[in-house]
């Protein structure tokens, strides 16, 4: 009887597995679309270059707040309802917006998709720290990686053969709305199906307990640090490359590729050799590397300077998934559960705040001061990791 309930345990844990696999590429195929259809949005609505600033902050502002929340979603909803709930009303925004008749409600349905996307990254997030291994991490979030290269290609063809970025959206929102069907048919299993971590269920904390942790601070500043940089390098090198260092720009375009394309081969080589090496030593040999690869970028000429945005590539390729990974057995599963949304939401913070930084960099510096800037951010990375580890090593000898 036991073996049998066993097998079962193990048979639903690797579906979820693999729907947590199938849910990271949905997650990343929405991401991209908007800045391939904007040229056509712009012209259709008839609005000016500055409106796709609206767009960010409406799905950031819906990404930040659905994600900061998650941990209290998850405590009364289940993590099987959340997820099914979210990708509903991701669906029904990729619709919105390819109905949307004005501008304003092509932003109301930003915002919603933002709601919806942040509740699944973190919910994701939190399961999959939680019950799959450090390599299976790294490897999800290459997934998204792929979702987030396979996204563009639908919007380009949408529009190239159907001339319509409305079929575009439309074709997101019904793949959105597939994989809220697997979530729905397969809820009862997330909030207790087969598992590969073994899970101590403790009594549920608040909100605030949690953010008491000064843990979870530095998790926190860790994670805005990290998004930050990757977005900021992969948002500035194209102009800093061809305006700044003489590269002609079909080659700048190339080489941006080139370093997130190290990102998503870092974290399928490098995650899968994280049962070997331990996580927490695999992370500090990324920080060393992306500290190693800023350098290169910033004082190096071509093409060594190049090889070093490939070595940052490789360097913060583990360090989102691996933190992530981290964070249940670092903080404990009742305060992971809040911990996991306030690190997405820190890195949604990142990712918006560095790349407009950088922006003044360039108005009132000059180009290159970004890639300096980069240097002092991995750097902060590197001593951020290591008071993690230091920390750790300390309540361990308590």
């Amino acid at each position: 009887m036991d073996l049998g309930v066993n097998r079962n345990r193990i048979g639903s844990g690797l579906l979820l597995l693999v729907i947590a696999y199938i849910g990271f590429i949905s997650l990343g195929l929405p991401d991209p679309v908007t800045g391939v259809a904007w040229p056509r949005l712009r012209e259709w609505f008839q609005l000016p270059q500055v409106a796709f600033s609206s767009i960010s902050v409406a799905l950031g502002t819906g990404y930040f707040l659905s994600s900061f929340f998650a941990g209290q979603l998850t405590q009364r909803l289940g993590i099987g309802l959340l997820l099914t709930l979210s990708s509903l009303l991701v669906a029904l925004a990729m619709f919105g917006n390819a109905t949307a008749p004005w501008f304003a409600f092509f932003l109301a349905c930003i915002f919603c998709w933002g709601l919806g996307s942040g509740a699944i990254d973190a919910g994701l997030n939190h399961y999959a720290a939680s019950h799959f291994s450090s390599v299976h991490m790294n490897w999800l979030h290459a997934c998204y990686s792929l979702g987030a290269t396979l996204g563009p290609f639908l919007m380009t063809a949408a529009i190239a053969y159907a001339d319509s970025w409305r079929l575009g959206y439309a074709i997101v929102g019904f793949l959105v709305f597939a994989l809220m069907l697997v979530f729905a048919v397969t809820l009862p299993w997330w909030d207790g199906g087969g598992t590969k971590k073994e899970i101590t269920h403790e009594s549920p904390v608040s909100m605030a307990d949690t953010l008491r942790r000064p843990l979870v601070w530095l998790q926190v500043a860790t994670f805005a640090l990290y998004t930050g940089l990757e977005f900021m390098v992969g948002g500035w090198t194209y102009t800093l490359l061809i305006e700044s260092r003489g590269v002609e720009p079909t080659l700048a375009g190339v080489l941006v590729g080139v370093y997130f394309g190290s990102i998503g081969a870092g974290r399928v080589v490098l995650g899968g050799l994280t049962n070997w090496i331990g996580v927490d030593h695999m992370l500090r040999g990324c920080t060393i590397a992306a500290v190693a690869g800023t350098l290169l970028f910033a004082f190096s000429r071509m093409p060594v300077s190049i090889a070093g945005l490939v070595l940052l590539g490789l360097g913060l390729a583990p360090i989102f998934p691996g933190l992530m990974s981290r964070t249940p057995a670092r903080l404990g599963a009742n305060h992971a559960v809040h911990a996991v949304g306030f690190q997405v939401s820190a890195a949604t913070i990142g990712g918006a705040a560095m790349p407009a930084f950088a922006g003044v960099l360039a108005q009132y510096a000059n180009l290159e001061a970004i890639a300096l800037f980069s240097v002092g951010l991995a750097v902060a990375i590197l001593l951020l990791h290591e008071t993690l580890l230091h920390t750790d090593r300390q309540e361990a000898t308590a």
